[in-house]
This record gives structure tokens, C-alpha cells and sequence, in this order.
């Protein structure tokens, strides 16, 4: 598996209720800074969003924010925008996703709503797909996902997942781990591999 340079984050345009939200984007952020390693996240610069691309920036970390021209003025402010070291502007959601995916090596979903939902199971349905082998995390902060990962085990379960051997997400609690596992994992060229902290599969 090719060297992790760059991981994309999925998360929240708000802030959620949990102040350790907040904290859990600061700290990934920081921690992708401390790695040499590019964040790719979807240009917000409020909510969570905002909070993993602040940790990166004061951490002296690269940042490029990817985001729908007609979300530039809902989820961003441009002075905030300018602090990043590139920004692109799609005209569409669907141009802003096949972007980011082209550029990450990696995909992390942090708390966050439907579209974070939406964006991560679509990473997780091109892998099933074998479109890619990029390695794919459920940051689990405070037991977030805990619902989300009980239903893939259930449509597993029920006999709607056929190969799971192509998606097997990470599992990781703490923020401060997960940059960690994803280099450890893509190191193995079998992510997830067993001996990884926290990896469960849930496919």
C-alpha cells in the first residue's frame, strides 16, 4: 500500500452537543500536523470541521479544504478560508467527494450527521466494490458510531454483506490514536491487520 501522505476527514459542519467533539477534531487534527501528513476535509470552518482543520493549522500542518461553491457562505467564512494552504471550489457535491478521494490516502469519519454518514458509507461501498484499498476509520469518540457499527454487523447478520474481506473499517476511541493505526495499517499492506489497537471488524 502506497505511503500515507495525506488523510481525509469526514466530520460535522456543527459542533454537536459534547464539547469532547470539539476536542476529538482539535486533537486529530493536530495529530495529522505532527505527522507530516496532509489533512483533506470538506473546507467547513465551523463546527468539528472547523476544530480539525484549526489543530492542523496551529500544529503547522497542510490543509486542503475542498467545498460546493454554494456552501462557501453556510459553512465557512472566507477570512477562514484563506488561512488554508489550498482550497478548491467544486461546483457540486458530487465533484467535492471524487476529489477528495482522489486526493487522501485514508479516510477517518469523526462525529458528525448525515452527510458524514453518507460520505463514509460511500468510501466503505467503493472498497466492497474493490475500487480501492485505502485504509477506512470509525473515529468512535464517546461510543458515536457504536450505533452505526451495530447495523453493518446486522445487515451482515441478515446476509446482505457478501465480501467482507474488502471492508474492514478501523475502530479507533481516542482522536490521538487514529493517525497512528492508519500508518500502521497501510505499513502491513493488509489494513486492517490483526495486532492493530482497536481494529475490530465489523463487516
Amino acid at each position: 500500500m502506497n505511503t500515507i501522505r495525506s488523510i481525509c476527514v469526514y466530520c460535522g459542519s456543527s459542533p454537536g452537543k459534547d464539547e469532547i467533539y470539539l476536542k476529538a477534531g482539535q486533537q486529530l487534527g493536530r495529530s495529522l500536523a505532527q505527522a507530516n501528513v496532509r489533512l483533506v476535509y470538506g473546507g467547513g470552518t465551523k463546527g468539528i470541521m472547523g476544530a480539525v482543520a484549526e489543530g492542523a493549522l496551529r500544529a503547522g500542518g497542510k490543509v486542503t479544504g475542498i467545498i460546493p461553491r454554494f456552501l462557501m457562505n453556510k459553512e465557512a467564512t472566507e477570512t477562514a478560508l484563506a488561512r488554508l494552504d489550498e482550497l478548491v471550489i467544486t461546483e457540486n457535491m458530487h465533484e467535492r467527494k471524487h476529489i477528495m478521494f482522489e486526493k487522501s490516502d485514508a479516510f477517518v469519519a469523526l462525529p458528525g450527521g448525515i452527510g458524514t454518514v453518507e460520505e463514509i458509507v460511500e468510501i466503505m461501498t467503493w472498497a466492497q466494490l474493490g475500487h480501492h484499498r485505502k485504509p477506512i476509520v470509525f473515529a468512535n469518540i464517546a461510543g458515536f458510531w457504536d450505533p452505526m457499527l451495530t447495523l453493518i454487523d446486522h445487515m451482515k447478520q441478515e446476509g446482505f454483506v457478501h465480501t467482507s474481506h474488502l471492508v474492514q473499517p478501523l475502530v479507533i476511541d481516542q482522536a490521538d490514536a487514529v493517525v497512528a493505526a492508519i500508518i500502521t495499517a497501510a505499513s502491513a499492506d493488509n489494513a486492517p491487520t490483526e495486532g492493530v489497537s482497536a481494529v475490530i471488524d465489523k463487516m
